[in-house]
């Protein structure tokens, strides 16, 4: 798996953070905020206002958060570089798959975490057919991701960490 892939790149998305995630005011963000409603900090081209900052306008959970490269993988994947700001009816779509993706890959982070013990052979094998479910070689696609039975993909990853408990203990 490549590491680049969990990593996340701002300019390649569709600010989907910024409106997928709900938060409440605290010492983390200056305002009360649903999910589903755009920040408004946005700008009208997906860019954040206050950026540059953030934690001194009361946003520092924005800074502590990282989606793992979700949201560029829906916006450039699965939505070939199209935006909901640009295609409002795209954002019910975009927020649905970034939901799921999201998931994906904190999956995918731990399994990248656990390939760094010195795995049996059979391990490699489980934790290789897990990537390639989670990270299909064909890539994802918007039906695909969506017919993804996420609890159980989830479960199948826990269980496999959960096998590795001697190598931490």
């Amino acid at each position: 798996m490549d590491a680049a892939l969990l990593r996340a790149d701002c300019a390649n998305c569709a600010a989907l953070c910024c409106v997928a995630l709900a938060f409440d005011r605290s010492e983390l963000f200056a305002i009360d905020k649903a999910c589903g409603e755009a920040c408004p900090n946005l700008d009208g081209s997906g860019g954040c206002r206050i950026y540059e900052d953030r934690a001194g306008y009361g946003f520092r959970g924005c800074e502590y958060f990282d989606c793992l490269g979700a949201g560029q993988r829906v916006t450039q994947d699965l939505f070939g570089g199209r935006s909901w700001q640009q295609e409002p009816g795209l954002l019910a779509p975009m927020l649905r798959a970034f939901e799921v993706m999201r998931r994906v890959h904190e999956w995918l982070a731990l399994l990248h975490q656990a390939a760094r013990f010195d795995l049996a052979a059979d391990e490699r094998r489980a934790l290789a057919a897990l990537e390639a479910e989670l990270d299909p070689p064909q890539g994802w696609t918007a039906p695909a991701l969506a017919a993804l039975r996420v609890e159980d993909a989830g479960a199948r990853v826990q269980a496999f960490l959960a096998s590795l408990k001697a190598y931490v203990a």
